[in-house]
């Protein structure tokens, strides 16, 4: 539904599904996923100039998004522990632990203008088969003493959404730069060492993201390169290759 109306609507006006229940979510890979109540789910569909910033690296709004989720939790006043992290390349996790959520992008280039559908689904109140932000909030005011309320999938959306627009605005504005900051706060990667080309490959020690969003990885002798997921991996870096 939402594919066909994005067309159909003046690209000042915002669009976004919003589901209770999904049956038949997509994932990466034609991964298919079974939402229960109690997550936040929904389908917001932007448009990105191709001759802007972002249009120029349409790869990091993935990023982004995943950041937008993280910060719609970790900027409300007393939240901002709450141990919610980003994964490359569109994963949303508790600590470096469990994946609570997750993120796909589909664009279609029309003339000057990507149409962007970014379909992001995280578990807000459903403790079962992981882990919910509520269960991190009741944890975290176990152990704090604290009294932080248990946050709703709708106000989570909201801010999530109102987060991302903040954050192309200024992607916009100043780059890559103007967010990484941002996102290398958040997310569980640094220093971390992965094997590229296969499971017997060559070590190799994550740096950062570059300016089209993909890995930069530094292996010994070698310097730092830019690498992508093999695509085969349930495990996104289990096995990453070197662009030719």
């Amino acid at each position: 539904l939402i594919g066909r109306l994005m067309f159909e609507l003046p690209e000042e006006m915002g669009l976004i599904a919003i589901a209770v229940r999904q049956t038949q979510g997509k994932g990466r890979g034609g991964n298919v996923w079974l939402s229960p109540v109690g997550c936040a789910l929904s389908t917001l569909h932007i448009a990105i100039p191709l001759h802007s910033n972002l249009g120029q690296r349409i790869p990091f709004i993935q990023h982004l998004v995943s950041l937008a989720v993280v910060e719609s939790v970790r900027s409300i006043p007393g939240y901002e522990d709450i141990d919610l992290r980003v994964k490359w390349p569109n994963d949303i996790y508790y600590s470096d632990l469990m994946k609570l959520g997750g993120v796909l992008v589909n664009s279609t280039l029309i003339e000057t203008t990507f149409h962007i559908l970014i379909g992001f689904g995280f578990n807000v109140n459903n403790s079962n088969p992981t882990i919910c932000i509520n269960d991190l909030i009741i944890k975290f005011n176990k152990e704090e003493g604290t009294k932080l309320k248990a946050l709703t999938a709708d106000c989570l959306i909201a801010r999530t959404v109102t987060v991302l627009e903040r954050l192309i605005d200024v992607f916009q504005e100043k780059g890559p730069n103007g967010v990484l900051p941002r996102y290398y706060k958040y997310w569980i990667h640094s220093g971390k060492q992965v094997r590229l080309h296969n499971e017997e490959g060559p070590i190799a020690w994550i740096v950062g993201i570059d300016d089209y969003g993909f890995l930069q990885v530094h292996e010994e002798g070698k310097g730092v390169e830019s690498v992508h997921p093999d695509g085969n991996s349930f495990d996104m870096l289990r096995n990453l290759i070197v662009p030719k």
